[in-house]
């Protein structure tokens, strides 16, 4: 098998379903014109878009509010060499109003830091990217386009 062929584009439904699988992800964001990548929970909701927890007073909540940035997941496994990687891109939009807060607060996701009480950052998802690496000897989806 080609090394090519075990590379397989995901569609968007593959990649919302990828992002549920896991609680963690990293935003992707520009401060002083560098990327800057931060590790933060999170969940997918029903309509595609994200919800971030972030630290209250967080210089992260400032660089965010109302830009567009980019939310990496991945799941790898190092003995088979194989896995998968998803990003989303949208604008990020601290969440304000109190009824959505109350209901975030009931339902998670939950921070990592329960002694302080967290901000929630919504993305709405415009773009979904995602590539799966199949193991060695693993043939391709039936009817799979393979290649980049």
């Amino acid at each position: 098998m080609d090394q090519v062929d075990r590379i397989e584009e995901l569609g968007e439904a593959e990649c919302l379903r990828l992002l549920s699988t896991v609680p963690i992800g990293r935003v992707v964001y520009t401060e002083h014109a560098l990327l800057r990548v931060v590790p933060v929970p999170f969940r997918v909701e029903r309509d595609g878009r994200l919800v971030l927890v972030l630290l209250p007073g967080s210089p992260v909540l400032r660089l965010l509010d109302g830009m567009v940035c980019a939310f990496q997941v991945d799941r790898l496994d190092e003995g088979s060499r194989s896995g998968w990687s998803v990003v989303a891109h949208g604008t990020a939009e601290v969440v304000r109003d109190p009824a959505d807060l109350a209901e975030l607060l009931r339902t998670g996701p939950h921070s990592w830091i329960p002694e302080r009480a967290p901000v929630f950052v919504r993305l709405s998802t415009e773009l979904f990217t995602g590539r799966r690496l199949r193991p060695l000897g693993d043939p391709p989806p039936h009817g799979q386009v393979t290649g980049e």
